[in-house]
């Protein structure tokens, strides 16, 4: 009777931490949609202080176009003032968690000018967010464009 009272003890003990690791996730999901989110801000608002923040420092981004920029490149890129983007909106976000890291996919539109020539792109996204001195920073982003 001891060994099932053992068991019983046991089974609870991975339900109440398998809950524990739900909420969490739960947490971190809506934690990392927001951080998703004042991504979109920043590069509206042409903000490389706020994107710096969100990023590594070793980060590392894939253009539609298959440019590929670190850290430095991407910020300068997004604070062009060739560009305008007057909206960037993500849109069936799912988010998939490993230890310490998260994967970040969905749908994106983003829309404005770029040298005086308007766009209007949908596409899909791919963000990996590491958990780095208690908080998320995105370390690698992968953008394509999608016909609609």
């Amino acid at each position: 009777m001891r060994w099932f009272f053992n068991i019983g003890s046991l089974l609870l003990l991975c339900s109440s931490l398998a809950w524990a690791q739900k909420m969490g996730d739960s947490a971190d999901r809506s934690q990392l949609i927001a951080l998703e989110n004042a991504w979109n801000q920043a590069q509206i608002h042409r903000d490389g202080k706020a994107l710096d923040e969100l990023i590594t420092d070793r980060f590392i981004y894939t253009d539609t176009d298959g440019t590929l920029m670190n850290k430095a490149e991407f910020i300068a890129d997004s604070k062009d003032p060739a560009v305008s983007t007057s909206l960037a909106a993500n849109d069936h976000v799912d988010v998939y968690f490993y230890p310490g890291v998260a994967i970040v996919a969905g749908k994106y539109h983003a829309k404005g000018s770029n040298r005086g020539k308007p766009f209007d792109h949908y596409g899909r996204f791919t963000d990996t967010w590491i958990f780095s001195n208690g908080k998320w920073l995105c370390a690698a982003s992968h953008t394509n464009l999608v016909k609609q």
